[in-house]
């Protein structure tokens, strides 16, 4: 019998208090019920934490989420497991990374949380995601929902699962995973962009048609060798959003990514990318 638990999902601050930007994970149980102090204390209590490229919380909490709590739902507990090794730092142990090989390049904290999340799917109910952390529509538009590397994702879900997932371009031009044939589509940015923009066609068109391109464009190889720097990463995600902050205007701007106009974004932690290895080297997307 296939085991059902729910999964939770949390935030907390990413890098400083300030940040309008949140780091998330994902347990087996509900730490404000059982706040574990450890990794250790987990693992004793049968429990699982997924670090998402972060550290270990005992809870969460955000300026305005004081338990950081993201959701909940029942989920398949191994096909989790399977999909991203849990009670393991994603620094240090390659199954704990899912396919978000390289920090920052292939998806941060969101990506990777949603990963895990994926297990909660069941039939006609989509997953749960990340979607209500500080920050996800701006990392969603430049990483999509599970990260920028599309067809290692689908071939995960499909060695866990049996469950086939193709990756296609959405339209006009965005990366998206679908399940096969007339599954459920998972591309949360789109859906969002499409509701926002419901009385503006041509916009929406323009706007899909940039972030095909942006994520067409993330997903290169970078130069060299070895993983870019958090700086060099940042930079030129500030670059793309800036370039959907004018093609929106500042009302549709506001509205679809909960951010100023102009602001500055920060979605890669420069202290992870510094401790972050890259395994396996990276290889054309």
């Amino acid at each position: 019998m296939t085991p059902s638990v729910n999964l939770y999902a949390w935030a907390v601050p990413a890098w400083s208090s300030e940040s309008p930007v949140d780091h998330t994970w994902v347990t087996s149980y509900d730490n404000q019920v059982h706040p574990y102090s450890t990794i250790a204390d987990v693992v004793v209590a049968g429990q699982s934490f997924w670090y998402c490229w972060g550290s270990f919380h005992p809870q969460g909490g955000t300026p305005i989420n004081p338990t950081g709590a993201l959701g909940q739902q029942s989920g398949n507990l191994k096909l989790a497991q399977c999909l991203v090794q849990p009670n393991a730092d994603s620094n240090t142990t390659p199954a704990a990374r899912g396919k978000i090989y390289t920090y920052g390049v292939d998806g941060v904290c969101h990506q990777l949380a949603n990963q895990v999340l994926y297990a909660t799917a069941n039939g006609s109910v989509p997953p749960l995601t990340v979607s209500k952390a500080r920050g996800y529509p701006l990392s969603s538009f430049i990483y999509g929902t599970y990260g920028l590397q599309q067809t290692a994702w689908a071939a995960k879900v499909a060695s866990c699962s049996g469950a086939q997932l193709v990756a296609r371009l959405a339209r006009p031009g965005g990366l998206t995973v679908v399940a096969g044939g007339e599954g459920i589509a998972v591309d949360e940015f789109e859906r969002r962009a499409t509701e926002v923009l419901a009385t503006e066609p041509a916009k929406l068109a323009s706007l899909l048609r940039l972030r095909g391109e942006v994520q067409r464009f993330a997903a290169q190889p970078w130069p060299g060798t070895g993983q870019p720097s958090a700086e060099a990463l940042n930079a030129r995600n500030q670059h793309l959003i800036d370039e959907a902050a004018k093609l929106l205007g500042p009302e549709h701007f506001r509205k679809l990514f909960g951010a100023e106009p102009g602001a500055k974004v920060t979605l890669v932690d420069p202290r992870t990318a510094a401790t972050a290895g890259e395994f396996p080297p990276p290889k054309p997307r």
